[in-house]
């Protein structure tokens, strides 16, 4: 069995020393370091046996047992004189012999090292008999000769030491010199104290399942107990806890009869019970308003807190009503409508110096548009709006953003029908009208005749005794302008328009599509607070972030004030004219909005579709035999797919049903010739082209793609197919492609375009469309063809040419031309 290690400060402690002097022992025989928790090995401890043996050697062994013995006569006497018992022992421990204490001193150090020998009774009563050394100087003399002696006692034999043991009448030789400890009476030590600390750790674990066992039968006893609990006892202890204390609960707006049982921790069934006594009858899952919850929760002793659902708007959405002292004054915002060709932007033109209408297709407006004008240092915002017919929810879009709307009426023709609808839109609205009655230098002009007109809808020339401004204008000749300006100027100025620039944007889409590079664009008019880059905005079920904004001239500006209108870039999707918009505070929630925006729009088509029942049986065998006509629409702006739908869709007649199956904004491209070609459509596109691929699928099944620039010529093409009258007297007869590769500039003959014949081919008599990113930009004439320096009459695929055009000159790289020709032909 191995040895328990014996470390320093265990030695230590045996000697009756401290670790100290042990270590320093060890210095002197080893270089190694030791600390007091080191262990020895046996050639250690022998070195420190044999040194502390030398430092406490005696002279004679004789006169140290002769002081043992004295000390126990001294003991016997003190048995004997039994009256004065403290008396004797004081005074031997007072005069004690110094032989007497180094003896007991060394008798206390070898006891707890020594090894238990066997006993000889006759040495023992011996060394009894041997007095005790009385003097000193022996024991210095003793210690003096201690270096001589120790080599002496190695080569004699090991002499033995007889000490007293703890135990009377017991003795103990120990020989100091052997290397062989005996620790059986520490190990006795320490399984003492090992049984002791098993002991309480008995005891501990019994109390602990003493303690378990009595929290188990006091659950035992409780459980018992609440087996033993009745039905009508359990009831009467609910009642009294309710009464204790009253039941506040918040109930929603609508809520069903199963929850609110819930909320008031009863029964469904007491709950019907109590609205059977007011005369309510319901079932669980049956949903009760506020009202009726709340009456029946009081009746049954709950206090009724109508909770307050605080929706996402409410929560990303600032919608709170200014107060006085934050509003400021703000630019009037002015519509201008009437019919068409009655001088509109021309008007327009006229105010801002600039010229619009020569690149509108047949000089009409298309879109919708947005201006800021400064006059004399006031600026106004005017928004341009079509007249035609087809562009009824631009106007009324038009209207309801505007403070101000300006009626243009020619003077030649009068009240005209899109005139009487613009003058409902601006009544509708609440706006103030000032009618500019234009071409008054035309021949024929008569104002009064138009003021006369005017009566007959209320509205009465201040002439006339009236509040309605007219101003007669000449477009073309500047007459009556500035009058006009300021007439717009004092009505704005006793609107007293107002609005907080300091706080979230709130507005309106103007108009919006979508563009190849810069993905959605949307223009927008802010009415209140003020937008800046970077905002979040929702506008109807488009959402995203303000990245670039802009002005109306294309300048980048950071931030736009109440009646601004600017173009943005950033949104996901290209938003409806005429959505509001507002600015959210976390973009997060924003599209959580925007989603269930979208969702519930889903929800709302898809409960329009109407299901065949017995009731509609018939009818729907009947719609069975009527034709529809479905046709896809594509357009360049937002606003135009929404007019050309509402205009197609009113072409509907008994025979034939128009159904516009789908529309969008941007150049038509496959996946709308595949819809096409599976619902058996047409595809209807307003200022927009094909791409190759498009055209390519179109051809191979036989998709029909019309393209319009005047939304005259597809409402009158599509009415007159519907009435089986379509006879079209021309056709467009396609010759080739064109890419433009580089365009230069030259003194003599203007901008060139260094072009690349794709494929068919381009004639010198034949027509250029300029198409840019999908969108058509213009149809031209061409002016001059030339391969190299020479003037040809018509290049084929795979050759390059120089392209001039007659009258457009904003021709740029990558820009596609189609060469068609316009043919007339008779049908069989």
């Amino acid at each position: 069995m191995p040895r328990e290690k014996y470390r320093v400060h265990e030695v230590a402690k045996d000697f009756g020393t401290n670790s100290k002097k042990i270590l320093a022992i060890l210095e002197k025989y080893s270089d190694e370091a030791r600390t007091h928790m080191a262990a020895l090995e046996d050639r250690e401890l022998d070195i420190i046996f044999e040194t502390i043996t030398q430092e406490n050697a005696v002279e004679s062994f004789d006169a140290y047992f002769a002081a043992g013995e004295k000390q126990r006569e001294q003991a016997e006497k003190q048995k004997e004189q039994a009256e004065k018992p403290q008396e004797v022992k004081q005074e031997a421990a007072e005069t004690p012999a110094p032989q007497e204490t180094a003896a007991k001193d060394e008798t206390a150090k070898e006891e707890k090292l020594a090894v238990k020998p066997e006993k000889k009774p006759a040495e023992s009563a011996a060394q009894e008999k041997k007095p005790k050394p009385q003097q000193k100087p022996e024991n210095k003399q003793s210690q003096q000769q201690k270096p001589q002696q120790a080599p002496a006692k190695k080569k004699e034999e090991p002499k033995e030491k007889t000490v007293q043991s703890r135990t009377k009448g017991e003795k103990r030789r120990i020989d100091t010199r052997s290397s062989n400890v005996d620790l059986e009476k520490y190990n006795e030590k320490y399984e003492e104290i090992a049984t002791e600390g098993g002991r309480r750790m008995n005891e501990m674990s019994s109390a602990k399942q003493k303690l378990k066992q009595k929290s188990q039968q006091y659950r035992k006893q409780g459980t018992r107990s609440s087996k033993r609990e009745t039905e009508s006892e359990r009831l009467k202890r609910i009642a009294a806890e309710r009464a204790k204390k009253t039941l506040v609960v918040k109930i929603p707006e609508e809520i069903t009869v199963g929850d609110l049982a819930a909320l008031l921790r009863r029964t469904a069934p007491e709950v019907i019970k109590e609205m059977f006594k007011l005369g309510v009858m319901a079932t669980v899952n049956q949903t009760i308003d506020f009202d009726t919850a709340e009456i029946v929760a009081t009746e049954l002793g709950a206090k009724v807190e109508k909770e307050v659902v605080v929706t996402i708007e409410e929560r990303i959405i600032d919608d709170h009503e200014d107060s006085e002292e934050d509003l400021l004054p703000r630019d009037p915002v002015v519509v201008v409508m009437g019919h068409v060709d009655h001088g509109k932007t021309s008007i327009l033109d006229a105010i801002r110096n600039s010229s619009v209408t020569e690149t509108e297709a047949g000089g009409i407006t298309q879109h919708i548009g947005a201006y800021r004008v400064d006059l004399n240092g006031q600026m106004i915002t005017f928004l341009d709006t079509p007249g035609h017919a087809a562009f009824t929810s631009m106007r009324a879009r038009g209207a309801m953003a505007t403070d101000i709307a300006v009626l243009v009426v020619a003077a030649d023709d009068g009240i005209m029908p899109q005139t009487i609808e613009a003058i409902n839109h601006a009544k509708a609205a609440g706006v103030q009208i000032i009618v500019a009655i234009n071409k008054m230098d035309k021949e024929g002009a008569n104002p009064d005749r138009v003021k006369q007109q005017l009566t007959e809808y209320s509205l009465v020339p201040e002439e006339w005794g009236g509040d309605t401004i007219c101003v007669p204008v000449s477009a073309k000749t500047g007459m009556g302008i500035d009058s006009l300006l300021e007439a717009i100027l004092l009505v704005a100025e006793m609107a007293e328009l107002k609005a907080n620039p300091n706080r979230a944007a709130k507005g309106v889409v103007i108009e919006a599509r979508l563009d190849k590079g810069r993905g959605p664009i949307a223009t927008l008019l802010v009415q209140n607070g003020t937008l800046h880059a970077g905002d979040i905005i929702v506008a109807g079920q488009s959402v995203g972030k303000v990245r670039v904004m802009s002005t109306e001239r294309g300048q980048r500006i950071k931030s736009a004030g109440p009646s601004v209108p600017v173009e943005i870039t950033g949104l996901g999707t290209v938003p409806n004219a005429g959505d509001t918009f507002d600015v959210a505070s976390d973009e997060k929630l924003a599209r959580e909005l925007v989603e269930r925006k979208i969702h519930e729009a889903k929800q709302e088509q898809f409960n329009a579709v109407q299901k065949v029942t017995l009731d509609n049986l018939f009818s729907s065998l009947q719609e069975g035999q009527v034709k529809e006509l479905a046709i896809i629409v594509k357009a360049d702006v937002q606003g135009s797919v929404e007019a050309v739908r509402q205009n197609l869709e009113k072409l509907t007649n008994e025979e034939v049903r128009v159904r516009v199956i789908h529309g969008g904004v941007g150049a038509i491209n496959e996946s709308d010739v595949q819809l096409a070609g599976v619902s058996n459509a047409i595809i209807v596109g307003f200022n927009v082209r094909p791409d190759a691929n498009a055209q390519a699928l179109a051809e191979r099944d036989g998709v029909e793609m019309r393209m319009y620039r005047v939304i005259y010529d597809c409402i009158e093409e599509i009415e007159a197919a519907m009435k089986g009258m379509l006879a079209p007297k021309t056709r467009e007869v396609a010759l080739g492609r064109i890419e433009v590769r580089t365009v230069m500039n030259l003194s003599s003959a203007g901008k060139i375009a260094g072009s690349y014949v794709l494929e068919g081919k381009v004639a010198r008599n034949a027509l250029i469309r300029v198409v840019r990113d999908g969108i058509v930009i213009t149809e031209d004439s061409i002016s001059s063809l030339r391969r190299f320096k020479d003037d040809v009459k018509e290049v084929t695929a795979g050759f390059e040419c120089g392209i001039g055009l007659e009258k457009f000159n904003d021709i740029k790289e990558g820009d596609i031309f189609e060469c068609f020709l316009i043919e007339e032909y008779r049908e069989d």
